[in-house]
């Protein structure tokens, strides 16, 4: 997750990420609803102005903007967050990720084949989403609570559900166990960063994560000051 809150303004201005990163604080019930209606507000607007964008905006400055896909993992992350937001957005209301995907890609295809090749072509769009329950969370939260080592996805699941404060620990083992799930050094630095933990490799596969909350003697509850 990007915490940098002082990046020129996007959807939300800077103040808006402070207020969503819990750095802002409200002073009265109506400002924080007063913020929050706004942040809504301010993304739906983004969201319709996508439509503008695909429309109009010049190839040439489409290519600038991904230009740097490759090489800049805080980009790719944010493109993955934009397409899980809106697939978490959708199933919320009942609608089928399906039916915004599957167009969305159909035309972008026919476009593309237009424009470089001259042809007119038929898209057969594939999307398939199968879910198997490996772990409870109540489990581990155990794990950790018994010291046993855990998989950066099964913390991450944790921290996500956010019913387990896994900073009260004072380390967190985590062992790599599939290079394919995902999980690389930029992730695990992200992870870190959002549980404000200090990163230790100590093999290739396993990392440990000391929350600096537990070795600093501050509560997890109380504001970080310094670094």
């Amino acid at each position: 997750m990007n915490t940098d809150v002082d990046r020129d303004r996007g959807f939300l201005t800077p103040a808006d990420r402070a207020f969503l990163l819990g750095e802002r604080e409200m002073s009265h019930d109506q400002s924080r609803r007063n913020a929050e209606a706004r942040i809504r507000q301010r993304v739906i607007d983004g969201i319709l102005d996508f439509d503008l964008l695909l429309h109009t905006l010049s190839e040439k400055d489409r290519k600038q903007v991904f230009a740097d896909v490759h090489t800049d993992g805080a980009f790719l992350d944010a493109l993955r967050a934009m397409v899980a937001f809106t697939y978490v957005g959708a199933r919320e209301q009942g609608f089928a990720f399906e039916d915004v995907l599957v167009p969305a890609v159909r035309a972008s295809e026919e476009a593309i084949a237009a424009k470089q090749d001259g042809a007119n072509v038929s898209v057969d769009v594939t999307f398939d989403v199968e879910t198997t329950v490996e772990d409870s969370l109540e489990g581990i939260a155990g794990r950790l609570e018994a010291g046993d080592p855990v998989t950066p996805r099964q913390l991450f699941a944790l921290v996500m559900q956010g019913d387990h404060d896994p900073t009260q620990h004072e380390e967190i083992v985590l062992v790599r166990t599939d290079a394919a799930d995902g999980v690389d050094d930029q992730f695990l630095e992200r992870l870190a960063t959002y549980l404000e933990a200090d990163l230790d490799h100590e093999t290739e596969t396993r990392v440990v994560l000391r929350p600096l909350a537990r070795s600093t003697g501050v509560s997890p509850d109380e504001p970080m000051t310094g670094n």
